[in-house]
């Protein structure tokens, strides 16, 4: 079920003021506070995606949805971020479809399933895959869950449609949070 764009940025708004989270309610090895990074030259989330030459589609994406301002605003937001190469994988003409104005709203369910609450570094994920028995699933901005787990070392993410992604790069520090780099994109079951 889409979210509407007013319920969307007030609960971004809440989230912002809030500053902490926990992936899972009553899970305090999650639950972090760190401060923003303040220095300049560091960028915020969406300014580091337009930088790194392989997440064109995700800016276009994030664009699109109208939700530049709210990944620039100071969060902390923690995001898994698709390449263009994850978007080409998907089925022909899905992104396409996607970026057209009428389809804004399932757009931006797709985009804030992408993204968490808080500042999660990859260490605090790692260490709640072992707490919990190799598997941690945790809610997304979405409302929708992702499940965490290993394939060796690498830290997988498994989507609500049984989809498989690697994080390929982990915490890209941003001046409002973190970013963690995947293969594939998330979609809701």
């Amino acid at each position: 079920m889409p979210i509407s764009n007013t319920l969307k940025a007030a609960a971004f708004a809440s989230i912002a003021a809030m500053g902490t989270f926990a992936l899972a309610a009553g899970s305090p090895a999650l639950a972090h506070n760190h401060k923003a990074h303040s220095e300049k030259s560091q960028p915020n989330i969406v300014e580091a995606a337009q930088g790194t030459g392989v997440h064109g589609t995700l800016v276009a994406a994030v664009q699109a949805a109208g939700l530049v301002d709210t990944l620039s605003s100071p969060g902390p937001f923690t995001v898994f971020a698709p390449t263009d190469d994850a978007f080409s994988a998907l089925p022909a003409g899905t992104v396409d479809t996607l970026l057209q104005p009428a389809n804004k709203g399932q757009l931006s369910t797709i985009l804030t399933y992408h993204v968490v609450a808080g500042r999660v570094p990859a260490a605090a994920l790692s260490q709640a895959i072992r707490n919990n028995g190799g598997s941690y699933s945790f809610e997304t901005v979405a409302g929708e869950n992702l499940t965490a787990s290993f394939d060796g070392h690498t830290i997988v993410i498994t989507d609500g449609a049984g989809r498989e992604s690697k994080v390929t790069m982990a915490d890209v520090k941003t001046t409002n949070g973190v970013i963690h780099v995947t293969d594939g994109v998330f979609l809701p079951g």
